[in-house]
């Protein structure tokens, strides 16, 4: 199979093309979804469209990640992902504004973008220039992942500020690792399927975001 060369600390290193064309692929796709995304959360926010409430925010995004990993094979699993990916924008519309009500919220969503692109992109190239394998930290994300979701069900529905603070906290933390944990396992060979790469990465930024969106609402509110 053809190679291309990467060189670090003088010591040739190979990604093949064919992983290559994954992690291409996966970041083409990627900036497409998280610019359409954006167009419908500032349409949702022009409009003052109401938030879908958690009921339907967690249905419509269990229902259509199971349509997307049903058809990621086929050129209907794209349209699912930008399906999946318009829908997160509608319900982040509503928290934008919310947040933008508040006397600083324009400098706390925009630190929470630079924040948000600061780490995607600092891990991610991390991930590609060192080459090294995250596969072990895999299972440590997931089950932190589960465990932090039930938490967080549980700091809506009970009305815990402060775990619903540690939740955020602990988002940050696992979306993080999954952005290594996914590069890494692009480039290894371990994903080959660009789309549900795509919606794994989408995940987790969009996660980082609203996540740090919270820590630093909360932050600015206590000074």
């Amino acid at each position: 199979m053809s190679t291309v060369n990467i060189y670090k600390d003088n010591e040739p290193k190979t990604l093949s093309l064919g992983i290559n064309k994954v992690l291409r692929s996966t970041y083409l796709l990627l900036s497409a979804t998280l610019f359409f995304s954006g167009v419908v959360a500032a349409v949702a926010m022009s409009l003052n469209l109401p938030s879908p409430g958690i009921v339907i925010t967690l249905g419509g995004y269990f229902g259509l990640l199971f349509l997307t990993s049903k058809f990621k094979n086929s050129a209907v699993g794209i349209a699912c992902v930008f399906a999946l990916t318009g829908f997160m924008g509608y319900t982040l519309g509503p928290i934008l504004n919310t947040y933008l009500s508040l006397a600083n919220g324009g400098q706390i969503v925009m630190m929470a973008m630079a924040g948000t692109g600061t780490i995607f992109l600092g891990l991610s190239g991390y991930a590609i220039s060192s080459r090294k394998n995250f596969s072990f930290i895999g299972g440590f994300v997931v089950v932190g992942i589960v465990v932090a979701f039930i938490a967080g069900l549980a700091a809506v529905f009970l009305e815990i500020p402060s775990l619903s603070l540690a939740v955020s906290a602990m988002f940050v933390l696992l979306m993080g690792g999954l952005i290594l944990y996914e590069t890494s396992n692009i480039i290894h060979g371990g994903e080959t399927n660009y789309i549900m790469a795509t919606v794994t990465l989408y995940v987790s930024i969009f996660n980082l975001f609203t996540s740090l969106l919270h820590l630093l609402g909360a932050t600015s509110s206590n000074e």
